[in-house]
């Protein structure tokens, strides 16, 4: 381990730390965006380099050796610098012109940006607008995306966030369905009836049973954890679920059952690196994406 790194490493070393952190080559590659051989080679190239195994191979797959779990921990604090050192790099620049990525979830982003960012666009053609739709919380201080619209209040340290409202949820069911089944009057009846639920997510039982009432994943007839495919259940008319107001109100095939149940509502933020939020582009975007959300709310 006495061999010297050159000044090119440090791609090197994210391959490293990525296959160390993911558990895989191949689930590195995707979080690296390369292919899994050209992932495997820069591994190798690093090990030739420092002289060392950072991985035992194996049948399933790689572990990280006694030399490898030595140096993880500073392949870890490198990164973080060289995070930290690109995000006040890129805080420092006052061109509007440039790219703004922006990350959400996947059912906020088919149905509440689109015509917000559209909007932007025709205000300031010269910033470019990448969005990022995924359930998963990106890492705003790794660059992973300047801008997150998040459903709750952001607790990451070293971010700015701002609240703009909030979203009401309601009970509601395709119109063909109800026809066929019937609409409850009340909250005891809805268990009369198909419900549509989550899968391995129990948030929907947790606040069912606050209430009181006797809710179990089997009270569920139809089940799914990615929300733009659950709405997508509700409109077909697999039985009844919950929905955004807005996006309930504004389809012709969906109507929505006014049950007296308060319901909880889905606050709105907006959170950026406080080392990128005065950035010109990125407070631009900020501003005008502030403005479109507020007024869909």
């Amino acid at each position: 381990m006495d061999k010297a790194l050159t000044h090119a490493d440090w791609s090197l070393i994210q391959c490293f730390l990525a296959v160390a952190e993911t558990g895989s080559l191949s689930a590195a590659a995707r979080h690296l965006n390369r292919s899994q051989p050209t992932l495997g080679r820069q591994v190798q190239n690093l090990e030739d380099e420092l002289g060392v195994s950072l991985f035992d191979r194996h049948a399933r797959g790689l572990k990280l050796s006694e030399a490898g779990s030595q140096l993880l921990p500073m392949a870890q604090q490198m990164h973080s610098a060289m995070t930290a050192f690109s995000l006040a790099a890129a805080g420092q620049s006052q061109q509007l012109e440039g790219s703004v990525r922006i990350t959400a979830s996947v059912f906020a982003s088919h149905h509440l940006l689109p015509p917000i960012l559209a909007s932007i666009r025709k205000q300031e053609p010269t910033i470019q607008l990448e969005l990022v739709a995924t359930d998963t919380t990106e890492n705003l201080l790794y660059r992973e995306a300047d801008i997150a619209v998040r459903m709750y209040r952001p607790a990451q340290v070293d971010l700015i966030s701002r609240y703009l409202g909030d979203v009401p949820l309601c009970f509601c069911a395709a119109k063909s369905y109800l026809d066929r089944k019937g609409r409850p009057k009340t909250p005891e009846e809805l268990f009369t009836h198909d419900l549509v639920g989550f899968d391995a997510n129990q948030e929907i039982i947790r606040a069912m049973r606050e209430k009181g009432w006797p809710a179990s994943r089997d009270s569920f007839a139809t089940r799914c954890d990615l929300q733009s495919a659950y709405w997508e259940l509700i409109r077909a008319g697999c039985g009844i679920g919950f929905s955004q107001v807005q996006v309930a109100q504004a389809d012709p095939d969906v109507e929505i059952l006014p049950l007296d149940v308060d319901i909880p509502i889905l606050p709105v933020w907006l959170a950026a690196p406080q080392a990128m939020r005065q950035t010109p582009r990125i407070r631009r975007v900020w501003d005008l994406l502030a403005e479109g959300l507020k007024a869909a709310l």
